[in-house]
């Protein structure tokens, strides 16, 4: 077993960190030479809310695939990602914490995985739609299939970052860095950062789209509070100083 972050040097400390990194890296690779050769199929999903796009130099049309095989292999890559995080912070936890690994990875994945789609089918068509809205019988889009392309990944890739708020909140939860009173008292204020949020994000000034991402994110921020008042109760109970001799073994820290 690993020992406690305290324990380890600060050179240990990057080493395992340095270790972690590789193995994210290696896996974005590898599931991006895989995902080159579905990059078109992805490239024709993704313009379909333009219609028609444009490459504006010879290489453009090469970059582009290049960037979205890149964009698929990370997208692929989130549950090693998840489980590489993990694992770095795995010698601060306690040993019965240890074994939530397949939960959070797979939860994890999960809501990713959700937000993206629900950026992909939802957001980023009526986003688009509103911005081309605004062109002219003078003034008509040409777009660039690079520039759309990187905007459209990035709009997907925030969503899918943005609904991990639940699996976020049940880690710090369990850590005992947040509880739900915590969150309950803070409601005001994370009204306001999910609008800020949500119109940082969505593609288009207009109210409708911002709701579409401050809704389901508010949802999902009540979520959490919920989850963080029931896994994060035990922890809770210590604070105010009731004893629980039957957990004493699933909460002493990995030691080395």
């Amino acid at each position: 077993m690993a020992g406690s972050i305290a324990e380890m040097g600060f050179i240990e400390h990057l080493e395992e960190l340095r270790k972690r990194l590789i193995r994210c890296v290696t896996s974005i690779l590898l599931l991006s030479i895989v995902g080159y050769f579905f990059a078109q199929p992805m490239i024709d999903s993704l313009i379909k809310p333009v219609g028609e796009v444009y490459f504006m130099s010879p290489t453009e049309a090469f970059g582009v695939r290049i960037k979205i095989s890149l964009f698929a292999g990370l997208i692929a890559s989130i549950p090693v990602l998840l489980y590489q995080a993990w694992k770095f912070v795995v010698p601060g936890l306690y040993s019965h914490e240890v074994k939530l690994v397949v939960p959070v990875v797979f939860f994890g994945t999960l809501f990713f995985l959700i937000g993206s789609t629900f950026c992909f089918l939802f957001v980023l068509p009526v986003g688009v739609k509103f911005l081309i809205g605004f062109g002219t019988e003078n003034l008509k889009p040409m777009i660039s299939v690079g520039k759309y392309l990187s905007f459209a990944s990035w709009m997907v890739l925030a969503f899918g970052v943005v609904f991990e708020l639940p699996v976020v909140s049940f880690f710090l939860g369990k850590a005992g860095i947040i509880t739900h009173r915590t969150l309950s008292k803070g409601r005001r204020y994370a009204i306001v950062g999910i609008l800020l949020v949500a119109g940082a994000i969505t593609p288009s000034p207009d109210i409708f789209s911002q709701l579409m991402l401050a809704g389901p994110l508010y949802f999902l921020f009540e979520v959490s509070i919920v989850l963080v008042k029931y896994t994060g109760k035990h922890r809770e109970r210590k604070d105010v100083g009731v004893d629980d001799d039957d957990d004493d073994d699933a909460t002493t820290p990995l030691a080395g």
